[in-house]
């Protein structure tokens, strides 16, 4: 599997991973700290997954059309 795939796939799972600790704390005026930093930390982790996602599609990208290395026989 190529480099870019795997990123991606990394990406979405940080994404969804910062979904359910941000929706899974109930927002509240008296929260306790712990869970305020629980929230804030799935914000966190879901805005850089997107950016792992996005760092992945462009190294899929860039990598997608490299032509194979030939060898040649130089010879005089």
């Amino acid at each position: 599997m190529k480099s870019g795939v795997v990123i991606i796939v990394a990406g979405i799972i940080m994404v969804i991973c910062g979904l359910i600790l941000f929706y899974v704390v109930q927002s509240s005026p008296q929260i306790e700290s712990f869970f305020r930093t629980i929230k804030h930390a799935g914000t966190f982790i879901g805005l850089l997954g997107m950016g792992v996602t996005l760092a992945g599609v462009l190294l899929y990208l860039i990598n997608k059309n490299q032509p194979q290395i030939q060898d040649f026989d130089v010879r005089e």
